[in-house]
């Protein structure tokens, strides 16, 4: 386990590639989270020879309180927790908003292109590092609706006492750090700006030839 500050998103890529290695030239998809993980899955996927795509999912807020998530919405997954006084066509009518703004976002990203077919692939999801993990714990259960051979999720940094909940609910989880006095993502890395769509348009398109 590392106890250092990392340099940036791509000093993480390279040094969660050497704990992937078994992976290079394997059947893995990598699915990177945008916009973060984009960057440390373009080097894992550079170094590993393994393909690059994105995965995207949303939280469905209650219609009271938008920030506490009743479910979560995937291009093509949804979980819903279960909650008898909310209406029916408040969920479906969230579900059809968020499906259409990813839908416009990874056509942005992706130019297009279909997403992965993940069923029986090893499938590695990578983020820039893990704050609550809540968001992606439901990602991993729509995944888990695709049929994968399995899941890794790879990340530079996550809380210690996060670690067993991600180890439960994967085949695999891999990591660099796991400090126990956490206090953000950001602060485990010297330089942490913000990625723009351009940037992650371009590694993307990049990743997609070299293939």
């Amino acid at each position: 386990m590392y106890q250092v500050i990392l340099q940036d998103r791509k000093e993480a890529g390279i040094l969660l590639s050497q704990k992937l290695e078994k992976y290079q030239n394997s059947d893995a998809i990598i699915l990177a989270v945008p916009r973060g993980g984009v960057p440390i899955g373009y080097e894992i996927s550079k170094n590993l020879h393994l393909p690059l795509d994105i995965i995207l999912s949303k939280k469905i807020g209650h219609p009271l309180n938008k920030e506490y998530a009743i479910g979560a919405v995937s291009l093509d997954s949804t979980i819903i927790n279960q909650h008898p006084d909310i209406p029916k066509e408040y969920i479906e009518r969230e579900i059809k908003h968020l499906r259409e703004s990813m839908k416009d976002k990874y056509n942005l990203y992706m130019g297009y292109r279909k997403p992965a077919n993940i069923k029986g692939k090893t499938v590695i999801v990578v983020d820039d590092g893990i704050a609550t993990g809540n968001t992606l714990l439901a990602s991993i259960e729509m995944l888990k609706k695709r049929h994968p051979k399995k899941i890794i999720v790879a990340v530079p940094v996550v809380p210690f006492d996060t670690v067993k909940v991600f180890e439960q609910n994967t085949d695999e989880f891999v990591y660099l750090m796991a400090p126990k006095d956490f206090r953000g993502v950001g602060r485990f890395y010297e330089s942490f700006e913000q990625v723009s769509d351009d940037e992650v348009i371009r590694m993307l398109g990049v990743a997609n030839l070299i293939e």
